[in-house]
């Protein structure tokens, strides 16, 4: 592959994937309407594990024996344990605002990578580090009418999940680079699905999705959700974490917030200045963590 093919594949997958983790937001709402948030994030859970449970089949050989640990903790990093932090958040907190934090991804991605995988960094980078959380606090800090938000540590539950995926795009990056992306995607949710399915079940959702029409509408989305947000967006993520720095992967929380956002306000969200300043700053740190030196 050339290198202007390669660099056209990382920005088609860069821009695809921010369109549909920025759109994830949104559908958790919808879930959230009918579903309880564990329910919304076992079911998005079971359905990226059976959308991807073909492509993998037959192929457990594939995969050297050694590597099975790394990839189930994959799995429960990348995947798992953030559907559930995410959709608890939701309940105190709006998409926009869950949007916005989650671009701290690349905030922590730069402290686990110094930490605990042997990554450079530079004065500006930790700068970047510093303005990053301090819009996030700002963020979540004040609502939309400039008042203190009473729900502000739901922020907590994103943070948690940001650390997650930091640790996992570090991992893949160190550990999981040889495998093929749609293997180690499927293969990294066999320690998910089944758990979160024998959880859902335990649960009241087949009484919630026989109790009309607009339960099964509501559980649509969630699906839409795994096999995007979860099944197809890991897919394309994995391949292109394989092809670029970690860093710019997960710079796509550049313009996932947009989109979180903007889907946000067609659903009758509102931002107020304190939390545009903080998503400016938060945008701003990431750009600095990113900046190559000179």
């Amino acid at each position: 592959m050339t290198n202007s093919n390669s660099s056209f594949f990382k920005w088609f997958f860069f821009i695809v994937l921010s369109l549909i983790w920025g759109s994830s937001f949104i559908l958790m709402k919808r879930g959230l309407d009918c579903y309880t948030p564990p329910q919304v994030a076992a079911i998005r859970m079971v359905v990226s594990f059976l959308f991807l449970f073909p492509f993998v089949i037959g192929h457990f050989k594939k995969i050297p024996a050694n590597k099975w640990g790394i990839i189930l903790v994959a799995g429960l990093l990348g995947n798992g344990i953030p559907a559930f932090l995410f959709t608890k958040a939701e309940t105190g907190l709006s998409s926009s605002i869950a949007g916005i934090l989650n671009s701290l991804t690349t905030v922590f991605a730069l402290l686990v990578g110094v930490l605990f995988f042997k990554m450079k960094t530079t004065p500006l980078k930790v700068v970047g580090v510093f303005i990053g959380l301090a819009g996030a606090i700002l963020t979540v800090l004040y609502n939309a009418k400039g008042g203190i938000e009473s729900n502000y540590y739901y922020g907590i539950y994103i943070i948690i999940a940001c650390i997650c995926y930091a640790f996992n795009v570090n991992i893949i990056k160190s550990h999981l680079g040889p495998i093929n992306s749609v293997q180690l995607s499927g293969f990294a949710l066999f320690g998910v699905g089944p758990l979160t399915a024998a959880y859902l079940f335990s649960t009241d959702f087949v009484q919630r999705i026989s109790s009309g029409s607009h339960a099964v509408v509501s559980f649509l989305y969630v699906v839409v959700l795994g096999v995007f947000g979860t099944g197809v967006s890991q897919i394309l993520f994995n391949k292109l974490l394989k092809t670029s720095s970690v860093l710019f992967t997960s710079s796509i929380t550049y313009c996932l917030p947009v989109v979180a956002i903007l889907w946000g306000l067609l659903d009758g969200e509102s931002l107020g200045w304190y939390q545009v300043v903080g998503f400016a700053a938060v945008i701003g740190g990431v750009f600095l963590i990113n900046k190559r030196a000179a």
